[in-house]
């Protein structure tokens, strides 16, 4: 039987990554297997053996130094640590001011303007915040684009992010803070769940092994019927949940022990936390 042509990747123009590490090979390995060429894709990475892995894993062009990987990049990707990131601008900022590509930067708590104005000012710029879930392709990534991004490029970040799950965007950047205790943060809470999970079964006398492979299966399908039933989670939620019966009696204990309220300040916890960040990298 003759083999289907995928259709064309639908980013033309090359990306470089500015930086190496799991949230960037995540995004480099959904590009890739969406039909990218790989060598349209640059990565600077100082880490010797993640940059050989990189190059190993996915033959895309490895650099030490991210000026190398970005001076002749359409797109660059900022995915180092928000700490660093000052500096690494500052040091690509020479290079890319006479093409000025489109900037998307994955650095939790740095502002739009922050990352502009350690460019040079005037660059079309995505803040994104995406989750680990990135790395298997279930991720969700909210994104925030500024003025200098016109369709095209909005298309095109959507696009790229996409390939790794969920892509959203956010009206107002205030927001990112918010989408960062949501999503970005989200998946250590569900852990937590299955952790809780697990040890509540194994004190009710279930096999520590058993109770995990039962958490964990049961986050996984329940997240995929809120997914796939177009159903809001509330009414789901009602669907099994029996008058009288054994969800009811556990619902009724996370009731009374405020469940709604612990989440809601975690989430506002995380939220300010964000703020406080970009604050900190600002006078750093």
């Amino acid at each position: 039987m003759p083999s289907i042509p995928h259709a064309p990747f639908p980013v033309s123009g090359s990306i470089a990554f500015i930086g190496g590490g799991n949230m960037a090979r995540s995004l480099i390995g959904a590009l890739v297997r969406s039909g990218m060429p790989t060598e349209r894709i640059a990565v600077a990475e100082p880490n010797a053996a993640l940059r050989q892995q990189l190059a190993d894993d996915f033959d895309v062009d490895v650099f030490v130094d991210g000026t190398d990987a970005a001076r002749a990049a359409d797109i660059v990707v900022l995915a180092v640590k928000p700490q660093v990131m000052r500096s690494v601008c500052t040091s690509l900022a020479p290079v890319l001011a006479t093409k000025h590509p489109l900037v998307i930067s994955i650095a939790a708590g740095l502002r739009i303007e922050q990352i502009d104005q350690w460019l040079g000012g005037g660059f079309p710029l995505v803040r994104c915040m995406p989750n680990t879930p990135a790395l298997i392709g279930a991720g969700a990534t909210g994104m925030i684009a500024n003025a200098a991004v016109d369709r095209a490029g909005c298309a095109l970040a959507e696009t790229i992010l996409g390939t790794s799950g969920t892509a959203v965007w956010i009206a107002h950047e205030d927001l990112m803070d918010t989408v960062t205790a949501v999503s970005g943060s989200g998946p250590a809470y569900f852990f937590l769940l299955i952790e809780a999970l697990e040890d509540a079964g194994a004190k009710q006398g279930l096999p520590r092994e058993t109770a995990r492979a039962l958490a964990i299966q049961t986050c996984l399908g329940a997240a995929r019927m809120a997914s796939e039933d177009g159903e809001a989670p509330g009414r789901l939620r009602e669907r099994v949940t029996s008058p009288n019966g054994t969800t009811a009696a556990a619902l009724q204990a996370f009731a009374e022990g405020g469940l709604r309220e612990l989440v809601a300040r975690a989430v506002q916890a995380a939220t300010i936390r964000g703020a406080e960040m970009s604050r900190e990298l600002d006078r750093g």
